[in-house]
């Protein structure tokens, strides 16, 4: 390992896709001063930018990546409390190392997480499991927590989130595919990555979080079972009704909670898709799950209804929760601004 890398907290990815109980894991870890993990910048949504900014060996493109990634920071709907970087420090910092958008994230993160003397420091931005190879080629020591949740459950979840698609079958189709990449890289990378079911930390929490600080290498404290007590869950859970349940325990009688939000059609559907992860991770099926696979018109029809319905939803937030309509509003705003600017620089 390098000097470098002997310097810097150890590098943590949560996988493979969001609502499965992240934040709930995030908030207590972050109780331990070894642990930083603020909230996430989710690059996915702006990995569609990447082509504009040119070849990244050209100083002067890569620092514009560097000023708009810690811009997208400061666009977030949670601020990283105590945390203002510099870009040029940050610059400066990599210039002579692979040039990536992912060895930018993880700078930010890396000099964050310094600030607060943290070993080792997480991103929670669940579907970067897509770009996990690369993250392996530039930090050969990446370490994967792998949390797995009842996919029926999760499911219903992502149905009421904003952030995902409102359809049942859209859902699954993602849940089913960020879990085939988690299980490739359980397979290629097995002492680098830890799966965790989030019904099992929900039944023992205390043994579940000391397993994963078993696997991080850091001291578990009881001070991670009182999240009651953490000021950013408090103030997460007042700004978004995805978030509420983050300011005290989950409650194992909502684990079965999905049986009164999805049909037994949709159950099944879900089922008959996910067998195999299903059956991996040991959760037991309620249908024969033999549904018909999916059509091209099944999916271009949910995919129809799943656009309508969001923006329903967006509509309805505005109307429920300013705060929340407003704060995510102005993040998709900068990422539509930074497309404009960086189309209109590819013109000229």
């Amino acid at each position: 390992m390098s000097e470098h890398n002997d310097k810097r907290p150890k590098p943590l990815m949560m996988i493979p896709v969001r609502r499965c109980g992240s934040h709930a894991l995030r908030l207590r870890l972050n109780f331990s001063e070894e642990f930083y993990s603020p909230y996430p910048l989710h690059i996915c949504d702006i990995m569609h930018l990447l082509p504009y900014y040119g070849n990244l060996a050209d100083d002067q493109r890569y620092f514009q990546l560097v000023i708009d990634m810690i811009g997208l920071q400061n666009a977030t709907m949670v601020k990283w409390d105590q945390v203002a970087l510099d870009p040029v420090a940050v610059f400066e910092s990599i210039k002579d190392r692979p040039r990536s958008i992912h060895t930018v994230l993880w700078e930010m993160l890396f000099q964050a997480g310094k600030q607060f003397g943290a070993k080792v420091v997480m991103d929670k931005s669940l579907d970067s499991v897509a770009y996990a190879e690369d993250l392996f080629a530039i930090y050969p020591d990446m370490l994967l927590l792998n949390v797995v949740r009842d996919p029926r459950a999760q499911v219903a979840s992502m149905n009421k989130a904003i952030l995902y698609d409102f359809d049942t079958l859209g859902n699954t189709l993602r849940w089913q595919k960020a879990h085939n990449l988690a299980r490739q890289l359980m397979a290629k990378y097995p002492t680098q990555v830890l799966t965790i079911r989030f019904e099992d930390f929900i039944h023992d929490q205390a043994e579940v979080l000391f397993q994963i600080c078993q696997f991080l290498g850091i001291t578990f404290s009881e001070k991670m079972l009182e999240v009651e007590k953490s000021r950013e869950a408090c103030n997460i859970s007042k700004l978004s009704s995805l978030w509420q349940s983050n300011a005290f325990n989950p409650l194992p009688g909502n684990i079965d909670k999905f049986k009164k939000d999805l049909s037994m059609d949709e159950i099944q559907l879900i089922e008959t898709l996910t067998a195999d992860h299903m059956a991996y991770y040991g959760y037991e099926r309620m249908s024969t799950a033999n549904s018909n696979a999916p059509t091209v018109d099944d999916i271009r029809t949910a995919t129809l209804k799943s656009e309508k319905n969001k923006n329903k939803a967006w509509k309805k937030l505005k109307q429920e929760n300013y705060k929340d309509y407003y704060l995510r509003q102005f993040r998709h705003e900068y990422i539509h601004q930074l497309e404009t600017r960086l189309m209109n620089e590819s013109d000229t």
